[in-house]
């Protein structure tokens, strides 16, 4: 039995997880962070770290019995910096999602040419380490969600992080080797503050503070963790996960890249994993908002009273009659990385009604996975045979229908609506000997249902595409932003 912390931005997760991959006992805590002004999302790390202590406890009172390891998935890059001898944040620990650094992340493009976003760590660490009176006159820590729980699990006894959450903060050097020292320097933060880089499979302590004290084996950034729960560890293999926003993870093998800019389609190279010192190498792609843009019909629009009714409306016609909708309520992410682009409706006629306009909802979020789909094929040069998905998303059918017919590809539905669970459980069972090895996973997969593409051509990618076009640049000086 394998108990995960599964640490999103909203929700926090305790699981236990059985050797046939069930989760078996569950229990679940809200955890939103904070949005004091447009553009700044903080949380309290402390009251997250109770809560997760809280919902674990819960689980192993449930199980009645001892679990064999501990995994921990977390949301990525966002930033925690606290007092090494107090173990108390120094301050609210700052969102991925969080824009205060975007000056810093064009000031250390101009003056240093470094390619930093404000969704990374770097510039957050360092807001911190300035913004914070005193800061830098005291001995702290710093890390990102996993690396906080651990610690915390510990009793203070492990500063880690791993290769796939390390990877996506803009410190981590190319090859996965260390911290860079270029952006350590460039930014003011001390090496010494930051965590010890460790196999994202691999025991490397004890959760102290829970029963038993099992032994921590995994850490895991939610979206690598989602692509090892689907089963995607062979070269070619990809999953995208549509939830708030919609990310495509996929495969590579053991090359590292040899930068960690934006690749030539819009795609980042990552660590998909991982083991006995060894990396596994992937790229993802990034879509900025997905099931927002049906939030968006559910709340603003008031077209639908759930989500799950955007499939019964949208089934009750055929298409869209021409209708197309560009999802890009926050900007375009892969390819195009245009935050100037806005949401936009294109061939409506008096004709149009509230069906069309939902199927081209549904179609749109779709379309962006073909994109994403494709910018990934074009990044790699590996040919992605079928699609994997998870996410709120992956449970309308009209929509998995259009993403099939859109990618021209078959789509496979996980089994489980958020896999990163039985990722990091994967991951920390092949740890401590459940598993022995990353085909295991390979083989158990077993999806929901397998939707084929009607026809090719089913969805009009031509009309698409000349839809982006007239999407991008609409707030120029946005559009102008350039990270990477």
């Amino acid at each position: 039995m394998i108990l995960v912390l599964d640490i999103g931005t909203t929700t926090l997760r305790a699981a236990a997880v059985d050797d046939d991959l069930h989760i078996v006992e569950l229990s679940a805590r809200q955890s939103p962070p904070d949005s004091p002004m447009p553009g700044l999302v903080e949380f309290d790390a402390a009251a997250m770290a109770g809560l997760a202590i809280g919902a674990a406890n819960e689980v192993l009172d449930r199980l009645g019995g001892p679990v064999d390891a501990v995994g921990i998935t977390t949301q990525r890059a966002s930033t925690v910096v606290w007092d090494r001898a107090t173990g108390q944040p120094i301050a609210p620990a700052l969102g991925w999602q969080d824009l205060r650094t975007v000056i810093e992340c064009i000031t250390a493009k101009a003056e240093h040419g470094l390619a930093l976003a404000p969704n990374q760590t770097a510039t957050k660490a360092a807001w911190l380490l300035d913004h914070v009176e005193g800061a830098r006159d005291r001995d702290l820590c710093i890390g990102t969600v996993e690396t906080w729980i651990a610690w915390t699990l510990s009793g203070g006894d492990l500063h880690v992080t791993d290769h796939t959450n390390a990877g996506v903060g803009g410190l981590l050097a190319a090859d996965g080797s260390g911290w860079n020292g270029r952006v350590l320097d460039a930014l003011g933060i001390p090496g010494a503050a930051l965590p010890d880089v460790v196999d994202s499979s691999g025991v490397v302590g004890v959760a102290s503070v829970l029963r038993g004290a099992p032994p921590i084996a995994a850490l895991v950034g939610d979206q690598q963790a989602s692509l090892v729960g689907q089963g995607c560890v062979r070269p070619g293999m990809a999953k995208v996960t549509f939830g708030t926003g919609g990310m495509l993870d996929i495969c590579r093998g053991p090359d590292a890249p040899d930068s960690v800019r934006r690749n030539e389609h819009g795609t980042f190279p990552i660590v998909a994993w991982s083991r006995e010192g060894r990396l596994t190498w992937g790229v993802e792609g990034i879509m900025l908002s997905a099931g927002t843009n049906v939030e968006w019909l559910r709340d603003d629009l008031g077209v639908i009273d759930s989500s799950a009714e955007s499939h019964d409306v949208a089934a009750s016609v055929a298409g869209s009659d021409g209708v197309v909708y560009v999802p890009a309520l926050l900007g375009l992410g892969t390819p195009a990385w245009d935050f100037g682009a806005r949401g936009s409706l294109f061939g409506v006629t008096r004709g149009t009604t509230r069906a069309h306009v939902v199927r081209a909802v549904l179609e749109g979020v779709a379309h962006r996975g073909a994109d994403l789909v494709e910018a990934a094929e074009g990044d790699t040069g590996l040919r992605i045979e079928t699609l994997r998905i998870d996410g709120g998303m992956s449970q309308n059918p009209t929509f998995v229908q259009a993403l099939a017919d859109a990618s021209n590809r078959p789509v496979e539905v996980s089994p489980v609506v958020e896999s990163t669970t039985i990722g990091a459980a994967f991951l920390a069972g092949l740890a401590v000997g459940t598993w022995n090895d990353v085909e295991d996973i390979a083989q158990s997969w077993q999806p929901a249902r397998t939707v084929e593409p009607a026809a090719e051509g089913a969805l009009d990618r031509a009309a698409w595409a000349r839809a982006i076009e007239r999407t991008k640049g609409w707030i120029p000086e946005l559009s102008a932003l350039e990270f990477s």
